[in-house]
């Protein structure tokens, strides 16, 4: 079995900033240990995760906000980097982790697919190439030489969703982007997605919607106080993951 994802033991925390209590003579007067109690506070995002994705499967993640899902995400593209563990990922990401992420709100909508495409590694000749279709799958060919400042949050979402769909990932990671927009292009973007498995793109989607993860997702991964509480089948998952929801 070829895997495109594998984490194994991986944690990642964040350093927490505190307002200084006690006052500022207390902590002036008591700098070192002040110090090094600014240092040592994190928290702990992710702890010791373990699991695999096979190329061409779709994993979807779940839990409550705050459990570390995106967090997941983030280290898959490579814009984190884990405390420990280690991590490994073969082939190109095209990620959807957050509205206008890659973007440039002075620049058009067509500018800023220029933009996210050579980002993403490819040439401004190949993102040309595929222009027409992306602005297409958009439904925004009316706005697309607008500066993308005047976009809605659904306008964004589409316009983010038509690029890394139509720039030939090899792992595609989507984080909760389908619950913004209307419901005709949330449609639009299962299918597309559909569309993926069936072209065994690897794909890694993060959602609140137990159904599209049911519907997507061969396998579900439910995080749970920062840890792998459960991994299987999405049905058997999600009908775990409602049964205490």
């Amino acid at each position: 079995m070829e895997y495109a994802i594998r984490f194994k033991d991986v944690s990642k925390s964040y350093p927490l900033y505190h307002s200084i209590t006690g006052g500022i003579k207390r902590f002036i007067f008591n700098l070192p240990g002040s110090i090094r109690a600014l240092k040592n506070a994190r928290f702990e995002a992710l702890k010791d995760i373990s699991f695999d994705v096979s190329r061409g499967e779709c994993l979807g993640i779940i839990g409550k906000n705050g459990a570390g899902k995106s967090t997941i995400l983030g280290l898959i593209a490579r814009v984190l980097k884990p405390e420990k563990g280690e991590i490994y990922v073969k082939g190109r990401v095209s990620p959807l982790l957050e509205l206008g992420a890659g973007f440039h709100h002075e620049l058009t909508g067509r500018e800023n697919i220029i933009l996210k495409g050579v980002l993403m590694g490819l040439t401004k000749k190949d993102v040309m190439k595929k222009m027409d279709e992306i602005v297409g799958f958009s439904e925004l060919k009316e706005f697309i030489d607008q500066p993308i400042r005047v976009y809605s949050s659904g306008m964004l979402a589409r316009l983010g969703f038509s690029v890394i769909a139509h720039l030939d990932p090899d792992i595609l990671l989507i984080d909760e982007i389908l619950a913004v927009g209307d419901l005709e292009f949330q449609k639009k973007c299962i299918a597309k997605m559909e569309e993926f498995k069936k072209n065994g793109i690897t794909i890694v989607f993060v959602s609140h919607s137990m159904a599209y993860v049911e519907r997507i997702c061969e396998r579900a991964m439910w995080i749970e106080d920062h840890r792998n509480k459960m991994i299987g089948t999405a049905q058997i998952v999600v009908a775990s993951y409602r049964g205490v929801g």
